[in-house]
């Protein structure tokens, strides 16, 4: 009778510990879907931004076509990405062509001065800042969620119930070099 009260109890505890840890894991990856969320919607508003900057800099530097076409290619291979990992490439890219514009734009002493510019400037750098601060948290969210994953023993039972790592949010290599605009 004491040895069934032994195995019984020690099964009670393995379940509830077993439960503790993919109730654990599993508010992670709920607060990493909603960092993500959160990146999202910063996405989406510099998405907005964009094509108004590009016109506004169009009609100052209209033979910079290929400058312009970039960011607009850039844009909306970011709006189509299907995964997050395609989307943290296509928003890389995006960052990449929206540099090189505001580049461009300081060889233009009208573009600098026009009121309409200056304005999508300044949401666009107020858009990229809530950015940069979704990205931390949601970088910050994904470390904890992935180190939950390689700690014992959660990573027995996080793998059973099928979780995956998630990618961070990281800028590319290319982006790290200055912009550079050279004119031919």
């Amino acid at each position: 009778m004491v040895v069934l009260l032994i195995v019984v109890g020690f099964l009670a505890v393995l379940v509830v510990a077993v439960i503790r840890i993919y109730n654990r894991v599993a508010s992670l990856s709920v607060l990493a879907d909603n960092a993500w969320s959160d990146v999202d919607v910063q996405l989406k508003r510099r998405h907005d931004l964009v094509p108004n900057l590009v016109e506004t800099v169009k009609g100052y530097a209209a033979h910079e076509r290929t400058t312009l076409e970039n960011v607009i290619r850039a844009r909306n291979a970011a709006l189509a990405a299907p995964t997050p990992q395609a989307r943290i490439e296509a928003e890389n890219q995006l960052t990449g062509a929206l540099r090189q514009l505001f580049a461009l734009a300081e060889a233009y002493p009208d573009l600098k001065a026009s009121q309409n510019f200056l304005q999508l400037q300044g949401q666009l750098s107020e858009v990229e800042n809530d950015i940069a601060n979704a990205r931390r948290y949601y970088n910050a969210v994904v470390r904890d969620y992935n180190t939950r994953l390689r700690v014992l023993p959660d990573v027995f039972i996080a793998r059973m119930a099928g979780f995956q790592d998630r990618p961070f949010f990281e800028i590319a290599e290319e982006q790290r070099a200055p912009v550079r605009v050279q004119f031919t």
